[in-house]
């Protein structure tokens, strides 16, 4: 008796063929095989299936009831694999129906949504974007079961895995952000000036320390941090009202200046450039909708040099 393990599943592409043809020869020139070749693969067939499928009569092959039983789902399968194997169709995003979730810091949210959503929206309606916040530990789990789609953040924050897909995207520097008016912050802030300032950290883990107070650190001085947050947009309100600064990204110090009394000038410190980056599975490097996703992040992207103010690099201070 045949078996799924003994079955030779290439003969049930023949079978479908003799069925539709009720002829050897035809079956044969379909399937580019001699006449010969195809009469032993049904022989094959009759043995494997202990039946023997098509019958000599006067009016030609004609098939038994077990063939006939089996023309219906032996079709079914031969569609059903078919279905699998063929190339998938081209994303299009106009018809697209699904959604995407991104794991990304505040800083790149408030950066990149205004400028992706309008995109998003206008080309693919039927796509849904859900941000979320990216925790202290990067989620490697999450991105590989297909529970986020993408990460965005500073690569040395984030910290990817080697093994993961890791695109830089821009780069950005953190300048000393205080109110219009301040009575103690100029164009130009020395370090002994901006060390004496009340500052406010903004800390997604609620860590007490951050980049600044490192850099302070490894060369003996020390800021007092005056109140912690979460979010760069409270810190920027907060900043906005008092004589507390903040060290902040230049691109959201830009974004948040253009509604604030806020004014921007370079820290006394020599922070580096911090990349953003975007990471992603292998998994999903070839898929047609995380593809699609990804260009439309670069082209956001892209648009953010033309939409920001020249402004200084870092300085020392010195």
């Amino acid at each position: 008796m045949a078996n799924l393990r003994t079955f030779d599943l290439n003969l049930l592409i023949a079978f479908d063929l003799l069925m539709k043809e009720r002829n050897v020869s035809r079956a044969a020139d379909k399937m580019f095989i001699s006449q010969s070749a195809m009469s032993h693969v049904l022989q094959r067939l009759r043995q494997q299936l202990e039946d023997p499928l098509l019958v000599k009569t006067p009016a030609g092959m004609t098939p038994t009831l077990r063939a006939l039983s089996l023309v219906a789902p032996v079709a079914a399968v031969l569609k059903d694999v078919e279905g699998l194997i063929r190339a998938p169709a081209p994303f299009d995003p106009a018809t697209c129906r699904r959604s995407f979730t991104i794991a990304a810091t505040d800083y790149v949210e408030a950066l990149l949504l205004p400028i992706l959503a309008p995109r998003i929206a206008q080309q693919a309606p039927g796509v849904d974007i859900h941000f979320k916040r990216t925790s202290s530990h990067f989620p490697s789990h999450a991105l590989e079961q297909g529970e986020i789609d993408l990460v965005l953040g500073f690569e040395v924050m984030l910290s990817p895995p080697k093994h993961l897909h890791c695109e830089r995207l821009f780069d950005d520097f953190f300048v000393c952000v205080a109110r219009i008016g301040h009575p103690l912050v100029n164009a130009r802030l020395t370090l002994e000036d901006y060390i004496e300032l009340p500052h406010i950290l903004v800390s997604r883990t609620g860590a007490s320390t951050g980049q600044v107070d490192n850099w302070l650190a490894e060369h003996g001085r020390e800021r007092r941090v005056a109140l912690t947050v979460s979010h760069f947009l409270s810190a920027s309100m907060i900043v906005a009202q008092t004589d507390m600064v903040m060290a902040s990204p230049k691109r959201t110090a830009e974004q948040f200046a253009q509604t604030l009394p806020l004014q921007l000038v370079p820290l006394p410190l020599d922070l580096p450039h911090y990349d953003t980056v975007m990471v992603w599975h292998p998994l999903q490097d070839q898929e047609f909708a995380n593809r699609w996703l990804r260009e439309e992040i670069r082209a956001a992207c892209a648009t953010l040099d033309h939409q920001s103010p020249n402004f200084g690099s870092p300085s020392s201070g010195k």
